[in-house]
């Protein structure tokens, strides 16, 4: 026994180490954007934070010590789901764990690996997907493999013009490993940008262990917001062992602009605004300071759509079924949902975090200023 806790020790710390160095290696690519003293790096450096940090966050209005640090964040809350990070982290695990709830998950359609179109077989209830026309099946059950072909002539076969696709790497997150594909007047669009043949064929062959998965259409509100991303939900939840429950301490939605595109990221440019846990109703948008300052924005700097005070259609609902799900994965305790909304009340998950980054959501408020909050991050020895 003595032997076996002695190997668990040995692994945690290396785990750790890994983190630590993933946490400098974003420092080195990240710290330089901004313009900051040495002497204020190192203050932030001894307190936990990147150079980032200091510029996001409200460190004049509120208490530092109120925030969860990015060395918290990189070490301490990777170690909360423990081997379980492996389920939220494999994009493809992760759907099959969401076939329990058929509903909220979208088809994945198959796999991009050695230069093949690795299709998934629906193994149970079949049910034709007709939904930006692509007529295939769709399981709300498990997949097994089926035969696989060149990609291109995949999608020669079932791609209209009309339909999209998503393509994103079967792990991690950021926005930085999302693509997507669809047929206009007969040519192909990767990214939006339009491509021929011969190179959408290169393109793919160089898309390693890539899900193709469905396009989830948006509902109304979010498509008046901004159009040409989809503008996501990141609803953070943690599970309280004590209360026997899951809860919401922060909730954002993402919202794309020009320089997001094709994805929302607040990092890559997108705004984040706050949901009102209660109500839906959200802040004014938050966006990245990459000029050294964070703008806030009550209306779109684009479309000019009202985006302070926009109330997502259905919250209440979203947020109970959610929850629902989470206390369903309770083994889980710690997971940042990403969510499209569809309609009134309605939804679909398109992915998870295990480790959610915290940038985006604290730059509304310090996470740590909730007491049921702090309680979760001390009992799991973040903090």
């Amino acid at each position: 026994m003595a032997r076996q806790s002695s190997v668990m020790n040995i692994a945690r710390t290396y785990r750790s180490a890994n983190q630590v160095r993933k946490l400098l290696r974003t420092e080195r690519r990240t710290g330089s954007s901004f313009d900051l003293p040495a002497s204020r790096r190192l203050r932030l450096y001894r307190r936990g934070f990147l150079s980032k940090s200091g510029v996001i966050y409200d460190f004049e209005s509120n208490d530092p010590a109120a925030y969860l640090t990015d060395y918290q964040r990189f070490v301490g809350t990777k170690q909360i789901n423990g081997h379980w990070n492996a389920l939220i982290d494999n994009k493809l695990a992760f759907h099959r764990v969401l076939g329990e709830f058929p509903a909220h998950r979208p088809a994945v359609y198959g796999l991009l690996a050695n230069g093949r179109f690795h299709a998934f077989d629906p193994a149970a209830d079949r049910t034709p997907l007709t939904d930006g026309g692509i007529e295939l099946e769709h399981s709300t059950g498990s997949e097994t493999m089926g035969p696989t072909e060149e990609p291109i002539d995949w999608l020669d076969d079932v791609l209209s013009d009309g339909d999209r696709l998503v393509l994103k790497w079967f792990s991690g997150g950021g926005g930085n490993n999302v693509h997507f594909l669809e047929r206009v007047d007969g040519e192909y669009r990767f990214d939006g940008e339009r491509t021929s043949e011969s190179d959408l064929v290169e393109t793919l062959a160089g898309l390693e262990n890539y899900l193709v998965c469905e396009f989830v259409e948006q509902a109304d509100y979010a498509n008046e917001l901004f159009p040409d991303t989809a503008n996501t939900l990141r609803v953070l939840t943690m599970y309280d062992e004590r209360a026997g429950e899951a809860f919401v301490p922060i909730a954002i939605h993402r919202i794309g602009t020009r320089d997001s595109v094709p994805v929302d990221n607040f990092s890559n440019g997108g705004l984040s605004a706050q949901i009102d846990r209660e109500t839906g109703a959200l802040s004014a948008g938050a966006e990245y300071p990459h000029d050294g300052i964070v703008g806030w924005h009550e209306t779109h700097p684009e479309t000019g759509a009202r985006i302070e005070g926009t109330e997502i259609p259905g919250w209440a609902d979203i947020r109970d079924r959610l929850l629902e799900i989470a206390e369903a994965l309770s083994h889980v305790p710690y997971v940042g949902w990403d969510l499209v909304v569809t309609g009134e009340g309605e939804f679909q998950i398109i992915e998870a975090n295990s480790y959610p980054g915290v940038a985006s959501l604290q730059v509304h408020r310090p996470l740590l200023t909730d007491d049921r909050t702090r309680r979760f991050y001390r009992n799991h020895d973040v903090i």
